[in-house]
């Protein structure tokens, strides 16, 4: 039974995760909730993303609504960015980790009513005094807590005035690209449950391939909105774990 509900678990974030980030908001309390260990469920998490992620992100390649050679630079960016939050998160607490986690969801949050980006723009992505450190510090905040990182990179392309579709197949190259290296981590350190962490990567696979075609037809007016909404979630959840 439980294979079958973290295949539509994976389906449901996934889904959710490709459309406005936070996908995790919805996987990693559902896995906890049907006991599965921590690092287990995390481990499921980054596994299952990657291989989702890139399927989502080639698909809206063989559409021709991305081109690799325009994105191909946020690897590196992301990877970098990701090592070094990773680094960062093993010289400060947690406590801290938190309050850095609530302050850029906060910004973002607010920033989205200043911000003239409507996620309709036709602007190419290209490496700029913009894109490479608002990127490397989403990677940073990736590697060093994680949670709302998809959610904060849309913020960031809609201010570079990036097309929404586009806009997720960058996101979606950018998590596939921060987790591998996790995913490889967590395989070599034996946390991962194969048949769980399988039936919900079957399930993410899914939902990204519904993700990726909601996507392309969701009125760019929408985008923001829904944006708002997903940071205030992940804020509450944030918020919430910190105090118990």
């Amino acid at each position: 039974m439980d294979y079958i509900i973290l295949f539509f678990i994976g389906i449901l974030a996934t889904t959710v995760g490709t459309l406005a980030g936070g996908g995790g908001l919805i996987s990693l309390p559902a896995m906890l909730v049907l006991g599965m260990p921590v690092h287990s469920a995390i481990a499921a998490n980054k596994v299952s993303n990657t291989i989702s992620s890139f399927s989502s992100f080639f698909h809206l390649y063989r559409e021709k609504k991305i081109t690799f050679k325009e994105s191909f630079w946020i690897i590196p960016v992301s990877l970098i960015g990701g090592v070094s939050g990773g680094f960062i998160a093993s010289k400060i607490s947690s406590e801290d980790m938190y309050v850095v986690a609530i302050g850029l969801l906060i910004f973002a949050f607010l920033a989205s009513f200043l911000g003239k980006g409507s996620m309709s723009g036709d602007q190419p992505l290209k490496p700029s005094g913009k894109s490479v450190p608002g990127l490397y510090a989403i990677g940073i905040y990736d590697g060093l807590f994680g949670p709302g990182q998809g959610t904060l990179m849309l913020y960031l392309f809609g201010y570079l005035n990036i097309a929404y579709i586009r806009a997720v197949g960058y996101v979606r190259l950018a998590t596939f690209s921060s987790c591998l290296g996790a995913a490889i981590t967590y395989i070599s350190t034996s946390a991962v449950i194969w048949p769980l962490t399988i039936a919900l990567m079957l399930g993410s696979v899914t939902g990204a391939q519904i993700g990726v075609r909601i996507a392309s037809k969701l009125n760019p007016n929408y985008v923001k909105p829904i944006l708002r909404v997903m940071t205030v979630a992940l804020v509450v959840q944030i918020f919430f774990e910190k105090v118990v």
